[in-house]
């Protein structure tokens, strides 16, 4: 697939046979997952198209098809993994950089404060590197869900 000039997603999907277990948990010729930079959650999960779309209703019909299986296959690969009690599923393609269309998979522990239950999850989202998790543990992460997949 060709990557779209400025375009993080599309240039690490031009990429696949080199990505880093984080970059590339699992794929298919529609989706790639990743996990999450900029925060310390536990299998914090991106999916993103494998071509470059900016709003969900330019999905084709293949895609959107298996948009659906996808969620509840990573939704029950984080909750064996991480044991969190619900998924969160948001998508917004906003942020500047980041319009390629993209939805989060936040695993939502039993014990997360619930001033930061719902949308206010974002808040651990854009962290200092300092609170990342390394680039070791997402590959971990990544390779432990994938293989509840």
């Amino acid at each position: 697939m060709v990557p779209h000039a400025g375009c993080m997603v599309c240039d690490h999907n031009s990429r696949m046979d080199s990505l880093p277990p984080r970059e590339a948990v699992a794929f298919d010729e529609h989706w790639r997952v990743s996990h999450a930079f900029g925060t310390g959650t536990p299998g914090w999960l991106v999916l993103a198209p494998r071509r470059h779309v900016t709003a969900i209703a330019e999905l084709t019909d293949a895609e959107a098809a298996a948009l659906g299986t996808w969620q509840v296959k990573l939704s029950r690969a984080l909750h064996a993994v991480t044991g969190c009690r619900k998924t969160y599923v948001a998508q917004f393609a906003e942020a500047e950089g980041f319009a390629h269309v993209h939805f989060h998979l936040v695993p939502r522990m039993e014990d997360l404060p619930a001033d930061l239950r719902g949308p206010r999850v974002f808040a651990l989202l854009g962290r200092p590197p300092e609170d990342d998790l390394s680039e070791a543990r997402r590959d971990e992460l990544a390779l432990a869900i994938r293989g509840r997949l």
